[in-house]
């Protein structure tokens, strides 16, 4: 187990679990779980689009520094364009991140201390890197091999081999996630097997959060 720093006292009253994952995981999927047994979902995937919305700040801010080009005829982020341009240069991809890495975590933060339930599932890609991996009592990891993580990516947002792995490259790698666990679900597998995991981690989470 990875030693972190206490949650902060104002949130002790809720269990939380940052769950994490690289790419093309599975950890959507393996969240929703999770839900339907009754646990809390903020998902960090689902603010992050919100902070961008047309009309916000952060997309503003985002076609001031990218360009036009970043935006859809309808006014919405194009994120595949936004995509072909951060996944190629590190540099761009820190500038993007100082946009909106602050607005994410700041929602997460308002809706963690705002949202009740049994306890928490606080869904963060990123958490290996995240501030936020301080504000959750345990880590949950969705694991799954390259060969599965690259053939998933290939069929839902890459375009080429080369281009999936630059996006998994431009993550923490699977040990560095792997380090920071405390519990890890094998994605590897069928759903049914990934559900057995998830009901068998929701009664240990009920418990912990007793």
């Amino acid at each position: 187990m990875v030693t972190r720093r206490p949650v902060d006292k104002s949130a002790k009253s809720v269990f939380r679990v940052g769950l994490t994952g690289g790419i093309a995981s599975g950890k959507t999927t393996i969240a929703n779980m999770f839900g339907e047994l009754g646990a809390i979902l903020i998902d960090t995937d689902l603010i992050a689009r919100n902070v961008v919305a047309p009309g916000t700040e952060g997309l503003q801010a985002i076609v001031k520094a990218f360009g036009d080009e970043v935006l859809a005829p309808d006014g919405t982020l194009d994120r595949r364009a936004l995509r072909s341009i951060v996944f190629s240069d590190e540099t761009r991809r820190r500038e993007l991140e100082s946009i909106t890495h602050p607005r994410i975590r700041a929602e997460t933060t308002i809706q963690m201390h705002t949202f009740g339930g049994p306890y928490q599932i606080i869904v963060v890609p990123l958490l290996v890197e995240s501030p936020l991996r301080n504000a959750v009592n345990r880590v949950l990891v969705v694991d799954c091999s390259r060969e599965v993580q690259l053939a998933r990516l290939l069929q839902r947002d890459a375009e080429s081999y080369d281009k999936a792995e630059r996006m998994i490259a431009s993550q923490a790698s699977r040990e560095e996630r792997l380090a920071l666990a405390d519990d890890v679900i094998d994605n590897n597998a069928d759903l049914d097997n990934v559900r057995r995991q998830v009901r068998k981690l929701h009664r240990k989470y009920l418990l912990l959060a007793a």
